[in-house]
């Protein structure tokens, strides 16, 4: 059991190079973090393929005991993860933050031991007999985003493990340290070389995508990167599980009591702070009861308290890098040009210390304008009107990105009759954004390909064997 001392001497360093890690609300040093050259990345690949076989020659029940080794030993240290990823990524403790996501962590890797992929008999009759099997790719490619740094991770090595692959794993450059504690963890239990981690940024991903070695590359991340990917393992015709942007499109149709449903709007659209690939970008509602779900969500927004994630008060926090927060200002910018009304937030302190930006609702806003179009993936939520049913779903439907979709209202079937109308990989009926181990989620459109979570998810990080005779 790791302290938070104990694991962050562990994870840093002092020799080599180095890149000092900050608290984004605070900007205080936090530590350091190795930077990896492609050499590196070469010995770890080199490693993880060598500890291949003997992991993958073991039986599925030691595998599937060893994942529930590894859960434990997240549970163990629990606490240290989450002030680690706490500090690094900026999200509170509290709520569905850090200590969440660290038990995400625990419980996806017991849900992985807990899931059942056995043969299938395809073919048994006179005609002949065929089996379809699931082997091992070999070293599986992890590429990891920021904004759930170790819960994702957690969704793509726990699968890779189970089916018998080795793991190299890249975190996002700016949560490193957040990928090394939990791997520093994971790695007290599994066998030396089957979880590897490399860290650094563009160049270093780039890389380990072109590896030949690697025979299924998985990332979570932006369109822009995912495409590069694309092309980067064409040579080696490399497996793909690519999840990637979204602009998640939430309508609320003119039944529901929007008292009822504003605690699930707002965590819909401000989890981690807005900060979350399937959160709700883009909140249609009916005119209807418009003005009443626009006050609804003001008046609990408005009692949320943002600030510095140790704070045990804090369920809201920073955002996590200058980047996202300038994006964020500029799209809220662009819609108060444009006449949009700002009913909360909106007005950043941008010379503050910690990259803070107060939860905002934007209402009365024309679906053309760059905040309704563009994924935001902040605190700052559209709110469009609308009257007609054909229309809305043609807006919903009228942007590229399809990872996500909800529909609010008390008649169930009306909303299932909706979703269905939807382009996007999942549909949420009065919530939106909730994942289950066991239900396969991805995108579609240009949100990306393939299936994780469930029976489904360990098929992705397989290869289908026949053996037919």
């Amino acid at each position: 059991m790791y302290t938070y001392d104990t694991l962050l001497a562990k994870v840093t360093t002092a020799g080599g190079p180095v890149r000092e890690v900050t608290d984004p609300a605070t900007g205080a040093p936090i530590g350091s973090v190795p930077v990896n050259t492609v050499a590196d990345l070469d010995g770890a690949v080199a490693r993880a393929v060598a500890a291949q076989p003997e992991w993958a020659a073991l039986s599925d029940e030691d595998r599937r005991q060893t994942l529930l080794a590894l859960a434990d030993a997240v549970d163990a240290s629990a606490e240290a993860l989450a002030l680690v990823l706490s500090r690094e990524q900026g999200k509170p403790l509290n709520g569905p933050n850090a200590r969440f996501e660290v038990g995400a962590c625990a419980s996806w890797l017991r849900a992985n031991a807990a899931l059942d992929l056995p043969t299938e008999t395809v073919l048994d009759d006179e005609s002949g007999h065929a089996v379809l099997h699931y082997r091992p790719v070999g070293t599986v490619g992890v590429i990891t985003p920021w904004n759930w740094p170790m819960m994702i991770a957690i969704w793509q090595i726990a699968p890779s493990l189970r089916m018998g692959n080795t793991v190299v794993a890249k975190p996002s450059e700016y949560t490193t340290l957040s990928g090394l504690a939990l791997a520093a963890v994971l790695n007290d239990v599994l066998p030396a070389g089957v979880l590897e981690v490399v860290t650094g940024a563009g160049e270093i991903g780039d890389a380990l995508v072109r590896r030949p070695e690697i025979g299924k590359v998985m990332f979570t991340g932006s369109t822009a990167t995912g495409s590069k990917i694309i092309s980067a393992s064409a040579d080696n015709i490399t497996r793909l599980t690519l999840e990637l942007g979204g602009n998640d499109a939430g309508i609320v149709l003119p039944d529901v009591d929007p008292a009822a449903i504003a605690e699930d709007l707002f965590w819909g659209a401000f989890i981690n702070t807005g900060q979350t690939c399937a959160a709700l970008k883009r909140l249609y509602v009916h005119d209807d009861v418009y003005d009443a779900v626009v006050q609804a969500l003001a008046e609990l927004a408005a009692k949320m308290p943002m600030g510095v994630g140790t704070d045990e008060a804090n369920v809201l926090g920073p955002m996590q890098n200058k980047m996202q927060f300038d994006v964020v200002d500029s799209l809220v910018e662009d819609a108060k040009a444009r006449g949009a009304r700002v009913v909360l937030g909106g007005d950043p302190d941008r010379d503050a210390v910690g990259y803070f930006y107060p939860t905002t609702l934007v209402a009365d806003i024309d679906d053309g304008a760059a905040l309704v179009q563009q994924e935001q993936f902040g605190p700052a939520l559209p709110i469009v009107r609308f009257s007609d049913v054909d229309e809305v779903v043609a807006a919903a439907n009228g942007i590229e990105a399809g990872l996500g979709a909800s529909v609010w209202s008390a008649d169930r079937d009306a909303a299932v009759a909706v979703a269905g109308r939807l382009q996007a990989g999942t549909v949420w009926i009065n919530s939106h954004g909730g994942v289950h181990p066991y239900v396969p989620f991805g995108g579609a459109k240009r949100s990306g390909y393939g299936l994780e979570f469930g029976v489904e998810g360990l098929k992705s990080v397989a290869v289908p064997q026949v053996i037919s005779g």
